[in-house]
C-alpha cells in the first residue's frame, strides 16, 4: 500500500513539475532597428534574427524589426535581401517600415514607394521601438 502510495505522489508531483514548467516557459522579445542603408548592416540585421530563432526556437522568441531613415531600404520591393525578408515574415518574424520615412522619401524620390508584402507600417519607427521596449522587449542595433 505504501509503495502504490509512494508511486501515486511521485507521479503527480511529475504531471506538477512538468505542468509548471510549461506555464513558467519564458517568451523572449527582441526588436531590431535597422536605420542604415549598409547592405553589411541590413544582412547582419536578418542573421542576428535568424540565429536568436534558432538558439531560442521559433515558438519561444518574438521578433520584430523595425527600419527607417535609409534603413527603409531594407523592406522595398528593390531591396537585394527581399527575398530573405519575405521568407523570414513566413517564419513568424515581424517587420514594421516608418511611415514618417515613407512619406520623406516619396516626396524627395518623386515616386511611391513599394513595400514588401506583410510589412506594418507604423507611424514612426523611433516610437514603435520606443513602444516594444516599454512592453519588455530587448533592444538591437546592428
Amino acid at each position: 500500500m505504501k509503495r502504490i502510495l509512494g508511486t501515486i505522489l511521485l507521479l503527480l508531483l511529475t504531471t506538477f513539475n512538468v505542468l509548471n514548467a510549461q506555464e513558467n516557459k519564458k517568451i523572449h522579445k527582441i526588436v531590431i532597428q535597422v536605420s542604415s542603408s549598409d547592405i553589411i548592416t541590413q544582412k547582419m540585421a536578418l542573421n542576428n534574427a535568424v540565429n536568436l530563432q534558432e538558439h531560442y526556437g521559433v515558438d519561444n522568441i518574438k521578433i520584430e524589426i523595425v527600419a527607417y531613415g535609409p534603413g527603409l531600404s531594407l523592406l522595398t520591393s528593390e531591396s537585394l535581401q527581399s527575398t530573405k525578408v519575405e521568407n523570414l515574415v513566413f517564419n513568424d518574424i515581424k517587420f514594421s517600415a516608418c511611415s514618417n520615412t515613407i512619406e520623406i522619401m516619396e516626396k524627395r524620390f518623386n515616386k511611391e514607394i513599394k513595400l514588401l508584402d506583410d510589412v506594418a507600417i507604423v507611424p514612426a519607427g523611433a516610437a514603435r521601438i520606443m513602444e516594444l521596449q516599454e512592453q519588455g522587449y530587448a533592444y538591437l542595433r546592428p
